[in-house]
């Protein structure tokens, strides 16, 4: 059953009951809250993945809740609960669904160690994966929305889940969070991009999402192999160019990028090594969409630099 088969009565009282179970990629969460812009991001963002009426375990009791007393009625603030346990700082409560997804980024980064976890985005096509790492400010995110409209599969646009024993990716499907001047880059790009209301003033400035293609969200059980690395750098007025990358560079890079190398030890430095030795690895350099767009599509339909 989807989310989308639901009622809005039926939704809300699951919200504010029990709570509104949802799968996503490989974890079942349980999600409670009051909040009506929460209902809405829920509504919009998930309404096409799996949810159930039978009792069931879940990875990730979550609850979203207004700040009590005197906070909830000046500069009203909302608590994001793990199990009962408040892992962040109260954030503004017009913040709750931009909350929700950093959350729930947190919990699957903290506690999903049968994976290696590196922060990066990964899309797909033609059954080839591309990870594309990335520091804030890189244009990685602007990057993956833009594949993610044309076409390619989104595995996820915050973190790669590589399973250390089969080099195989786990796709996370969610919403693409977009920041500040991306929005209004994606808005640009594409009249089809489905874009949920911003989060201002955060601490990232304006936040806002992008819808994942119904495609990867019905395929988010199916995993990926990984063809190529790919480090996008956004720089304004730059020739757009693919070059190679040092692999020693890319694995230091992988490691720092990954959140826990720290925990699998021994296991999680080889399972980057065999990633980077397994696939080419490149620097992509680029101020256009339209120019970045082909060499990425020759990427993945060649293993070759493209021209």
């Amino acid at each position: 059953m989807k989310v989308a088969d639901l009622s809005q009565r039926d939704m809300a009282g699951l919200l504010t009951g029990k709570g509104l179970p949802i799968q996503i990629g490989p974890f079942w969460i349980n999600l409670h809250s009051t909040i009506p812009d929460l209902l809405r991001h829920v509504t919009f963002f998930y309404a096409g993945y799996e949810t159930t009426e039978s009792a069931r375990f879940f990875d990730f009791h979550i609850t979203l809740k207004n700040a009590g007393g005197l906070r909830r009625w000046v500069k009203p603030q909302v608590h994001f609960l793990l199990d009962e346990y408040a892992p962040f700082k109260p954030l503004p409560y017009i913040h709750a669904f931009a909350m929700f997804e950093w959350g729930l980024n947190w919990c699957i980064a903290t506690t999903a160690h049968r994976y290696l976890i590196i922060h990066a985005a990964v899309l797909e096509k033609a059954g080839r994966g591309v990870i594309m790492p990335g520091v804030p400010g890189s244009g990685k995110s602007t990057l993956c929305a833009a594949m993610a409209l044309r076409g390619w599969r989104l595995l996820s646009d915050e973190m790669v889940l590589l399973d250390p024993a089969t080099r195989e990716i786990t796709p996370v499907p969610r919403p693409v969070s977009l920041k500040n001047e991306s929005i209004g880059i994606i808005r640009d790009f594409s009249a089809t991009a489905e874009i949920g209301p911003a989060a201002e003033d955060t601490a990232k400035g304006t936040v806002a999402h992008l819808k994942p293609s119904e495609t990867s969200i019905r395929l988010a059980r199916a995993t990926s192999r990984p063809h190529a690395i790919v480090f996008p750098k956004y720089q304004a007025d730059s020739r757009t160019r693919l070059t190679e990358k040092a692999k020693n560079s890319a694995l230091l890079e992988i490691q720092e990028n990954a959140f826990n190398t720290h925990i699998l030890g021994k296991v999680g430095f080889e399972s980057a090594t065999s990633l980077i030795n397994g696939c080419p690895v490149f620097s992509l350099e680029y101020s256009q969409l339209e120019e970045a767009l082909p060499i990425m599509e020759r990427l993945v339909a060649d293993s070759e630099v493209p021209a």
